[in-house]
């Protein structure tokens, strides 16, 4: 929301602080709308679009966007003392990005995890089964973004370790790796994965996620066992914005990596 209102005062060539004089705000008011860190109200929306001459469809739409940012997410709803206000923000990132890129390091993608891969996972971290249901359930409700209408790009680089770590199981991996395969078949899906054969390479140094957006920055997110930060800071982002683009260029091709895929499945079934 902010982004979108930003982007309407930067085309009227107004400062914050002229919009704010017309509306008789302070202007950090304004300042605080652009950089989300002020809810806003659809009565100062439709006040801002005035100044920007914002009308029809477009204002209509504007108005819609306020009034769903109150309007809690399925993640918000769901209950869960285990779910950490990062996680509501990343579930909210994913659901709003333009492209999301991950580089998971040890794991599969959490938007690419069976059920029963993520429950091994979970269970290895000693968690109460109650919490690890919920958290299963939450992880496959962020997967619905991939395949929405309008969903976004979303790459995935995949370190070979992921791949052949036995993760709860022959029969679970069997099953984790048809999946994978399955969604590279969607035009929105780019997997590819890093061999070993490669030996070392920029994503050893951990995990990370990067989510673009159409009209608001790019942001970074790092995962630990605790919980997680993201950055928005072009210094802080573009190492990893880098990284990924080298980790691509070294990577197997999409179509490399299904062949790839496909022979580690084989080996998985065999030992089913």
């Amino acid at each position: 929301m902010g982004a979108e209102l930003r982007e309407l005062r930067a085309a009227t060539k107004l400062s914050t602080r002229a919009v704010a004089e017309r509306l008789g705000w302070a202007y950090s008011t304004v300042n605080r709308i652009e950089t989300g860190k002020r809810k806003t109200t659809t009565d100062e929306v439709s006040a801002l679009l005035v100044v920007y001459d914002v009308k029809g469809e477009e204002r209509d739409r504007l108005i819609e966007l306020t009034r769903e940012v109150d309007q809690p997410g399925w993640w918000e709803t769901s209950g869960s003392p285990w779910l950490r206000s990062q996680l509501t923000a990343l579930i909210a990132f994913e659901n709003t990005a333009s492209l999301i890129a991950s580089h998971p390091s040890v794991r599969i993608p959490g938007l690419l995890q069976t059920p029963d891969y993520a429950r091994a996972l979970l269970r290895s971290a000693e968690l109460p089964e109650y919490a690890i249901e919920s958290m299963v359930a939450m992880r496959v409700g962020r997967q619905t973004t991939l395949t929405k209408p309008g969903a976004p790009e979303y790459v995935a680089v995949i370190d070979e370790a992921a791949l052949r770590r036995p993760v709860g199981g022959a029969a679970t991996m069997a099953d984790q790796l048809s999946h994978l395969l399955k969604q590279a078949t969607r035009t929105n899906i780019t997997i590819q994965a890093v061999p070993f054969s490669l030996g070392a390479h920029t994503g050893l140094d951990g995990a990370f996620l990067v989510l673009a957006f159409p009209k608001a920055s790019t942001v970074v997110h790092l995962e630990n066992k605790r919980g997680g930060v993201f950055l928005d800071q072009p210094n802080d982002v573009h190492p990893y914005v880098e990284a990924l683009s080298t980790l691509q260029k070294v990577a197997l091709s999409p179509d490399e990596t299904i062949g790839f895929i496909q022979s580690i499945a084989v080996e998985y079934e065999q030992m089913e």
